[in-house]
């Protein structure tokens, strides 16, 4: 059965070892520098409020959200959700992560066309990223070479969408750490460089995601191939 094939492992096992290490780099990290307090002993509430004040951005609100690493911004709501950690906590991790997140509401304010983009194929993504697969397998089984395709071309949105985020992430990322410099949250070298730790970490869970995606495509079209070569 196709559904065991030793195959899938080698195009499957790296990107799982990237996602693995990639999440393994974000707990380190982030756990190291939530024990670290900013010299300043602002909270994340506190600097989300003063960045989202300082880019004239005042019409974001801000609210909690349960779980530990939810935080995300909203640009349908125009609302700054914070988890509990985050915005409670007076630490160098807090700072990064409410920066990196007032980040996407600045790229929202400035019509960043890739977060715009990627907002505008979220819903066909969402059909695609499930029905794809089932459509796959469904015309694989058939040996309905055109379902299979379309299975293939439907989850391919899946990949489009995790080559958008990347660069979303990466300058939401880059817009932080220039907005905790210039802004006079973080005081010195060393919570610059702490933040910096955060927010790099957790650019390369996207970097994973992306990794994944690919590869499983790769294996769709591996198995397509193969089948086309057989008839």
């Amino acid at each position: 059965m196709f559904f065991f094939d030793p195959m899938y492992l080698v195009f499957a096992l790296p990107a799982l070892l990237l996602a693995m290490y990639a999440q393994m780099r974000v707990q380190s990290a982030y756990n190291k520098w939530l024990q670290v307090a900013n010299a300043r002993r602002m909270s994340g509430q506190e600097a989300a409020r003063y960045l989202l004040s300082a880019g004239q951005m005042g019409d974001v609100t801000i609210q909690g959200i349960p779980g530990k690493l939810t935080d995300n911004y909203d640009p349908r709501s125009r609302v700054l959700n914070l988890s509990q950690d985050v915005a409670n906590g007076r630490t160098v991790a807090s700072l990064a992560i409410v920066a990196h997140e007032v980040g996407h509401a600045q790229q929202d304010a400035q019509n960043y066309t890739p977060l715009k983009l990627r907002g505008t194929i979220v819903p066909a993504v969402q059909i695609g990223g499930w029905v794809g697969p089932l459509i796959f397998f469904l015309g694989f089984l058939l040996r309905s070479m055109p379902l299979a395709w379309l299975g293939v071309i439907l989850f391919g949105g899946t990949a489009l969408f995790a080559l958008i985020t990347l660069p979303v992430e990466l300058n939401a990322s880059s817009r932080a750490l220039v907005m905790l410099r210039d802004n006079g949250i973080v005081t010195s070298e060393e919570e610059a460089q702490g933040a910096k730790q955060v927010l790099s970490a957790a650019a390369l869970t996207y970097v994973a995601a992306l990794a994944q995606v690919i590869m499983t495509l790769l294996y769709y079209v591996f198995l397509l191939s193969g089948s086309s070569r057989r008839r």
